[in-house]
């Protein structure tokens, strides 16, 4: 049987990925070899699952796709976990790293990501939704996002910011009877047994 070509043929559905990828630069950079000047490119890209996960790569090749895709396999390797506290951050952290100066502070719900640049984007794909930032000293991209994921792992979880798990009512309702049972007398109570008088003996004449 024929198979169906053109229009016809049917793709297979792809899954769904795991992490989303965002492309933060693409660079051209030369080396200067004894030959001469040797051009690659070099990409950064942030990778993360919206789910408290985001890593940051970079890599260098002499076509912009393998430099993608050299820099996608370093930043899965490079994973943090960030810590939230509901959908913002547990506390504030300020950051000095090279030139670069970055303060993040927790947000109300509902304020959004006050960021901008790849911060925004690093950000985003961490699954944080309300933040608010401030970054100063430097406009290098690559520079602030090296800064933005040294911040972020800085993140501690503060213990009374969980919320308490809630118990299962079943356990409470086979714990009241057992304990009811305990306390109820038993139906089949002994008599208390009498003691026999002694018996007086009689004055020998």
């Amino acid at each position: 049987m024929a198979k169906p070509q053109g229009k016809n043929r049917r793709r297979a559905p792809r899954e769904p990925k795991e992490f989303e990828e965002e492309v933060i630069q693409i660079d051209r950079v030369t080396r200067v070899v004894k030959g001469g000047r040797r051009l690659r490119f070099r990409a950064t890209v942030v990778v993360g699952n919206k789910k408290g996960k985001v890593g940051l790569g970079v890599g260098k090749s002499t076509e912009v796709q393998g430099a993608i895709q050299k820099a996608i396999s370093q930043a899965k390797k490079s994973l943090i976990t960030v810590p939230m506290a509901g959908q913002t951050i547990p506390h504030r952290v300020k950051l000095k790293y090279k030139s670069a100066h970055l303060l993040l502070m927790p947000a109300c719900p509902g304020t959004g990501i006050i960021a901008g640049g790849p911060l925004r984007k690093i950000i985003e794909l961490s699954g944080v939704e309300d933040v608010l930032s401030k970054s100063l000293g430097n406009n290098n991209k690559l520079t602030n996002s090296q800064a933005a994921i040294r911040a972020l792992s800085q993140l501690q979880e503060i213990p009374w910011l969980k919320k308490a798990e809630p118990k299962a009512p079943s356990t409470k309702e086979e714990k009241k009877p057992a304990a009811k049972e305990a306390k109820a007398p038993s139906s089949k109570a002994k008599k208390p047994v009498k003691k026999a008088a002694p018996k007086k003996e009689s004055p020998k004449k």
